[in-house]
């Protein structure tokens, strides 16, 4: 057993784990945050996906004991208490979901990938980056239409910040 310590949405958290325990196991069963789902794990469906450290990362592929001392964000701790986080505000209003299950994962892995595109997102782009998140109830295109629009908002909401701070 090995200690883990993290900061999980914010709070400061720690728990004992097994060496060989994932990063989603510890998230689920030692954090009572089930909203990070299991799908493979094998690292093939991006149900899983966290941010660790500002970074997506799909948690069956990463050991708790290795998350130690690192910032961790689930969908959980996306939206800003009652207000939903952009990319969860795109997603309901453009039905970017049908059974949920992948949702999650859909929502972190597009989250980050909309921080590492500031400028906006075609729809090349996302497609090609959601290759790693599997769903099996849509054809894509709700949810690629969803992750647009957030980008959308989000960059004028960037440009709207800097022409305040000018």
């Amino acid at each position: 057993m090995s200690d883990v310590s993290l900061t999980v949405n914010g709070k400061r958290v720690s728990g004992s784990a097994e060496d060989r325990t994932l990063l989603v196991h510890f998230l689920r069963e030692n954090l009572g945050l089930t909203g990070t789902h299991v799908g493979c794990d094998t690292s093939q469906c991006g149900a899983c996906v966290v941010h660790v450290d500002g970074r997506a990362v799909k948690s069956c592929s990463m050991l708790a004991v290795q998350a130690s001392g690192s910032t961790i964000v689930t969908i959980e701790g996306l939206a800003n208490g009652a207000e939903l986080h952009p990319v969860q505000a795109a997603f309901k209003e453009h039905h970017g979901l049908q059974c949920g299950f992948c949702t999650p994962g859909m929502i972190m892995a597009a989250t980050d990938m909309i921080a590492r595109h500031p400028e906006g997102l075609d729809e090349a782009t996302v497609r090609t980056e959601l290759e790693g998140n599997i769903c099996r109830c849509t054809g894509y295109h709700n949810i690629v239409k969803a992750i647009l629009a957030a980008s959308e908002t989000m960059a004028k909401g960037a440009k709207g910040k800097a022409k305040q701070a000018a």
